[in-house]
């Protein structure tokens, strides 16, 4: 029996590695991905690895056992603590291709298409590139344009779909005359499993056959989703670029000066890139609307789209609530706590002290909910918080739900609301 190909996908977690994996095994080949073990127990395909410590060609000796070719899809949009574009970007796969030229092991690599000038993203990408093509190995660099999938959506091209899907019509950056040449997840994912088989080494541009403009890009998904309403209402771009600025400075936010620099230098491919693709590898990279007509979409993908500026409104209302109620709790004079208190089961509770401890919690959770990067375990408790509020303060203070304001009987909207934002704020 033939012994079973071996590929290493690098990044194959991430939200295009996962293409490629499945595109790899339809073809038969035994993957296995890099992962952060994280203190967790690792999956059987998973190999343990981090890129900020494998920066020597040892350090990839275990990784490489039994592989026949590496695919490296690894990337950041913007550093961070001690993930640096030096690092993953270019120190790391470099000491991964040099032991794969020692071991003779074909190396893909997933880069971008842009121009170096563009930002730190793309200048770290391109010179791993280079670095990579003067090794003495088996090497093919593949630079795609803007990657979609109809089956999800990641980062920028998240955003794009929340834009294409605005409410009566889309939003729209300026007057969208910017041209990329898009393509999908899953020809990208095709390219790669078939140059992993074939291809000379070189660089090859990736993307559809003809630029498409930003407005025309938007306008597909639109109909795509079958959103209603015609036409676009255009975004200053002086209130574009101060939403970049800010989202750069914050370090966080789908779209960064780097992005925001492709789109304006225009992201395509060189003359003829289609067709050699075709040629190389045997997968043609389809138009957008050939591709949104392969599948119609479904409730669930507009559910997506225009939860997209849903999410983050919710979740600041929250932490708006949650601060201001500690604020209250915190300066609310000690006589009127008393007097509201008064003949009920919490005056022999210490109810200043009771109201203070609760104001101290609240700010804290509001706290944790703007800043904590992994908010699930903060809107957990706030849902104890407010069923807790719910439960006990009904109990002692019954009064509290004849409110004609809504005053206690507003916790009743505030749980189900509570676990609504539990489930979106896990999103990337």
């Amino acid at each position: 029996m033939a012994e079973t190909r071996c590929a290493l996908v690098v990044g194959g977690r991430g939200f295009l590695g996962g293409f490629m994996v499945a595109a790899l095994r339809r073809r038969g080949w035994r993957v296995c991905v890099l992962a952060r073990p994280q203190g967790r127990r690792m999956d059987a395909d998973e190999v343990p690895g981090d890129l900020t410590r494998m920066l020597a060609e040892d350090d990839w000796a275990q990784a490489l056992d039994r592989v026949s070719v590496v695919v490296n899809a690894a990337g950041i949009l913007r550093e961070g603590g001690r993930q640096t574009f030096e690092d993953v970007h270019e120190r790391a796969p470099l000491a991964l291709a040099q032991a794969c030229a020692a071991r003779g092991i074909r190396f893909v690599q997933v880069s971008a298409l842009g121009h170096p000038d563009d930002g730190g993203f793309i200048a770290s990408k391109h010179r791993f590139d280079a670095a990579l093509l003067e090794l003495p190995i088996e090497a093919i660099v593949l630079r795609p344009s803007v990657v979609y999938s109809l089956r999800g959506s990641y980062g920028g091209t998240s955003l794009l779909r929340a834009l294409a899907a605005f409410p009566w019509r889309m939003l729209l950056p300026g007057d969208g005359h910017w041209t990329f040449q898009p393509l999908c997840a899953e020809d990208l994912g095709e390219i790669v499993a078939a140059a992993c088989e074939r291809g000379a080494r070189g660089t090859y541009d990736i993307g559809c056959e003809h630029p498409l403009a930003l407005r025309d890009y938007q306008s597909s998904w639109r109909r795509w989703l079958q959103i209603p309403g015609q036409g676009a209402w255009q975004m200053p771009l002086l209130l574009v670029r101060a939403q970049v600025a800010l989202g750069q400075w914050l370090g966080r936010g789908p779209v960064n000066r780097t992005i925001w620099n492709m789109l304006l230098r225009g992201n395509r491919t060189e003359a003829g890139a289609h067709q050699r693709v075709l040629d190389t590898f045997g997968v043609r990279v389809r138009a957008l609307d050939e591709v949104l007509q392969s599948e119609p979409s479904q409730m669930q993908d507009r559910w997506a789209a225009q939860l997209y500026f849903l999410a983050p409104w919710l979740q600041w209302s929250v932490v708006l609530l949650w601060l201001w109620s500690g604020v209250v709790g915190l300066v609310t004079p000690a006589a009127q706590i008393e007097a509201m208190a008064q003949g009920s089961a919490l005056a022999a509770a210490a109810p200043v002290a009771l109201a203070r401890a609760a104001g101290v919690l609240d700010l804290a959770l509001g706290l944790g909910l703007a800043f904590a990067p992994r908010p699930r375990g903060v809107v957990l408790a706030m849902l104890a918080c407010a069923t807790a509020y719910l439960v006990g303060f009904g109990l002692a203070l019954p009064v509290q739900f004849l409110d004609p304001l809504g005053g206690l009987l507003k916790n009743v909207v505030l749980i189900p609301a509570l676990a609504v934002l539990w489930v979106l704020v896990d999103r990337r």
